[in-house]
């Protein structure tokens, strides 16, 4: 047999392959090793990202905190030297004295311009503004736009046309501070760069699909190039070279209305020509509502608001600090066979809670020494407990959510709206107490006013608003009814007093309050333009001009006459 030597050659395939191998194996674990490394880069970069982006935000964050506090902690002093100026315009005068006031007033009103610009800003930037949609009667919420823009228009003499298509609805959700917001600088803008012509309001329907509510603002002044109005929603750069119109405030404006209407799903966009004029068109996604339909008067059946059983009278304890609403108030309960006892702010209800038990407290908001969130803190800190846990039910004129969630947060049971009719009150303490708020007999049969028009004469329309008499009358007699709404009427010069005062002192908060009194009183009663005006002035108490304040107080004050007359002739008064 012959045997075949092993040569050495077969083997250098062998060390090759395993050569070849290595060599990878090293690639890869070098390979790895980078992959790794740039691993942790990544990683540590990206922890740089957040950290600045954590830091950026905070700083962020700080500096709106800081704008914000800022603007309200100036904007409080300002409107005093606001209110005084104001005060200085109706002394007497010399021309050139007259002048220097009014360029004082102009760099016045100029400045708080701006400061209400930065505030908002900061609000947006930080996405701490919150929208409050809520049903919204488009063809009044026009009508006060009209009415605060109006004057600013007669001083340059321009001629100022609002309306709204017959297709429009009536009513729809949205934010109504904010829709007027908007529009309110839209026409102010117009007004500023207008000298001759007019200004339009227009407000249509888009059928869509979706429906869209169009707002118009066109005007007839200087206009603009296509390079202006590509640039006009973007803040102005800051520095020396900066170049903003001497009228235009900060140039915040725009901005912030175009970001307004972007939050509440809408936009702004504008079409202009240099010398001919401006239109601007502000869009809003319609979204329909419609309020529950009110019989007029005279077709009203009384309400059934007794239900099966004995029932109990309960005490209620009402804090109100308005006179008129006190005495509403205890028709209303009396009508439902409560017994009713008064305290006219917050402290006092604390002390009275403490002295007596009661079944419940109705709790006026805004209130003097003490509001009503305050009282029900203090309330819910006694350390009797049967006076802790008393029921508190909130009566105010501000329906927003946010002032709902906030009531319920301090440890109110309920809340309820301003007017309070008599079917709300009795189906908040059904809530409460089931059968045993029952009262123990129906509301006797209420006349409706014999000589009340469903429709009140020209050119007073508006003024009293009859759905609202109706349902007051379902609870009460109408010689109450006429008693209080004479009472409202001979107390309103001491609320007008009160409410110059306050611009006059500077004490927006005071100027809230008194307003807010007015309002809920107005809206109790059914005196539409009064509560309406009255709200104007509560929501605009820190943040309007001087000279729109006052305004808003003389109109109050005129309508207290033409109400007077309007209700002489339809019958809901005597004298």
């Amino acid at each position: 047999m012959t045997h075949l030597a092993p040569s050495g050659w077969g083997l250098v395939p062998v060390l090759a392959l395993g050569a070849l191998c290595l060599v990878l194996a090293l690639l890869l674990w070098h390979q790895g090793r980078l992959l790794k490394q740039r691993a942790q880069a990544l990683r540590d970069r990206a922890a740089e990202v957040d950290a600045a982006r954590r830091e950026a935000a905070a700083s962020n964050a700080a500096k709106n905190a800081f704008l914000a506090q800022m603007s309200h902690e100036i904007r409080t002093p300002f409107q005093g030297l606001m209110g005084m100026l104001a005060l200085l315009q109706r002394s007497g005068l010399s021309v050139r004295q007259a002048e220097q006031l009014g360029v004082a007033t102009e760099s016045a009103e100029h400045l708080l311009a701006i400061l209400n610009d930065v505030l908002d800003l900061s609000l947006l930037e930080s996405g701490r503004l919150i929208l409050k949609p809520g049903p919204v009667a488009l063809r009044p919420l026009l009508r006060q736009v009209e009415a605060l823009m109006r004057p600013q228009a007669g001083v340059k003499a321009l001629a100022l046309h609002v309306d709204a298509e017959p297709a429009v609805p009536d009513w729809c959700i949205a934010d109504a501070t904010r829709v007027k917001q908007v529009l309110l600088n839209l026409l102010s803008n117009a007004i500023k760069f207008s000298t001759r012509g007019s200004v339009a309001l227009d407000l249509r329907l888009h059928p869509g699909p979706p429906e869209r509510l169009v707002f118009l603002v066109t005007d007839t002044g200087v206009g603009m190039d296509a390079e202006t109005a590509a640039r006009l929603f973007q803040r102005p750069p800051a520095g020396p070279s900066a170049s903003v119109h001497p009228d235009s405030g900060a140039g915040l404006g725009l901005e912030i209305s175009r970001r307004l209407a972007r939050t509440m799903g809408g936009d702004i966009s504008v079409h202009s020509v240099a010398s001919e004029g401006s239109r601007f068109r502000f869009e809003l996604p319609l979204q329909r509502h419609q309020p529950a339909a009110t019989p007029a008067i005279g077709a009203v059946a009384p309400p059934d608001l007794a239900t099966a059983g004995t029932g109990r009278s309960l005490k209620v304890l009402v804090a109100e600090d308005h006179p008129v609403n006190r005495q509403y108030l205890a028709s209303l309960l009396e009508t439902l066979h409560h017994q009713a006892f008064f305290v006219a702010d917050g402290r006092a209800a604390v002390q009275a809670v403490q002295q007596q038990a009661f079944d419940l407290v109705l709790m006026d908001l805004h209130m003097p020494e003490l509001d009503g969130t305050g009282a029900t803190l203090a309330i819910r800190a006694l350390p009797d407990r049967a006076a802790a846990t008393v029921p508190i039910v909130a009566l105010t004129a501000d329906a927003f959510q946010e002032t709902r969630e906030r009531c319920l947060l301090v440890g109110m049971n309920d809340f309820l709206t301003k007017p309070v009719s008599p079917e709300v009150l009795a189906a908040a303490l059904r809530r409460l107490y089931g059968q045993e708020a029952a009262v123990n007999d129906p509301l006797p049969d209420t006349p409706p006013l014999a000589s009340a028009p469903l429709v009140p004469p020209a050119p007073d329309v508006g003024l009293i608003d009859h759905t609202a008499l109706a349902a007051v009358l379902q609870g009460m007699r109408t010689d109450r009814l006429s008693a209080l709404i004479t009472q409202y009427l001979d107390e309103g010069p001491q609320t007008v007093a009160a409410l110059r005062t306050a611009v006059r002192d500077g004490e927006p908060l005071a100027l809230r309050a008194h307003a807010h009194a007015a309002c809920g009183a107005a809206l109790n009663l059914g005196l539409a333009a009064l509560a309406q005006t009255a709200q104007l002035l509560h929501e605009g108490a820190a943040h309007l001009p001087a000279h729109e304040i006052a305004h808003l107080v003389q109109r109050y004050e005129q309508l207290l006459a033409r109400t007077r007359r309007a209700a002489l002739e339809q019958g809901l008064i005597t004298r």
